[in-house]
């Protein structure tokens, strides 16, 4: 799996999951949500990621995405 594709994975689940933790525990979890939603909106016009970044140092195989 690329880079890419791990990123996209990770931020829907965080941003699934911040969902879920609204409905059950109170509206503070919607800052998650903005949260990586801000960072992947930021990411697509400068193409820094900081989870890209470690997981290129970990050894995985860049996409086109992130480079």
């Amino acid at each position: 799996m690329s880079i890419d594709r791990i990123v996209f994975a990770f931020a829907g689940v965080m941003i699934i999951s911040s969902l879920v933790l609204t409905y059950y525990f109170g509206s503070v979890w919607l800052l998650l949500a903005a949260f990586f939603g801000l960072n992947l909106f930021q990411a697509a016009f400068t193409g820094v990621c900081p989870l890209a970044f470690f997981l290129r140092k970990a050894g995985v195989r860049p996409g086109p995405a992130f480079h």
